[in-house]
């Protein structure tokens, strides 16, 4: 069994303030996806606040949501990401968060619990926009093995983003 966990951030800039009509929708559904993403074979930790969500924790600036977790690796979290009902509200994305002309999701590995602070996944999702993907900061699309995996270079996947 590995020593390290998968860790993943994907941000999204809201296309209004979380408590506005056109962000009504992807809030009605936080707490069903999450409580999906908490009870999904694989699942580790999610970044939240006291109410259970992460909608109030900002990072980036105002407009920036972050969604952060970690997995027990890449095949769980790709499991949830695009076999369960979290597809559904990931195909309607651009119904609530603008359009990126860069990466928003970065995937990482850590040691066996670690727990990443959001400087951390800054600073990962920096360098694969900087550097395309590596060993330091991937994708699903070419996803590196944990760090103490034996023979294995990077996976290249073929699943297509829902939220196109």
């Amino acid at each position: 069994m590995s020593q390290y966990q998968l860790a993943q951030l994907n941000i999204g800039i809201a296309k209004g303030p979380i408590d506005s009509p056109v962000m009504a929708d992807f809030v009605a559904n936080l707490d069903r996806i999450n409580a999906l993403a908490e009870s999904s074979p694989g699942f580790v930790w999610r970044l939240k606040d006291d109410a259970g969500n992460a909608t109030d924790l900002r990072p980036y600036d105002p407009d920036t949501l972050v969604n952060m977790s970690v997995w027990q690796d890449v095949d769980a979290l790709r499991h949830y990401v695009y076999h369960t009902a979290h597809t559904e509200i990931m195909s309607r994305r651009r119904e609530f968060f603008e359009r990126m002309p860069e990466s928003y999701l970065v995937l990482w590995w850590v040691e066996a619990g670690h727990i990443p602070t959001t400087e951390e996944a800054k600073e990962r999702l920096d360098c694969l926009r900087r550097h395309g993907p590596t060993a330091f900061a991937f994708t699903f699309k070419q996803a590196w093995p944990a760090p103490d995996a034996r023979g294995e270079s990077f996976t290249v996947f073929e699943d297509t983003c829902p939220a196109g």
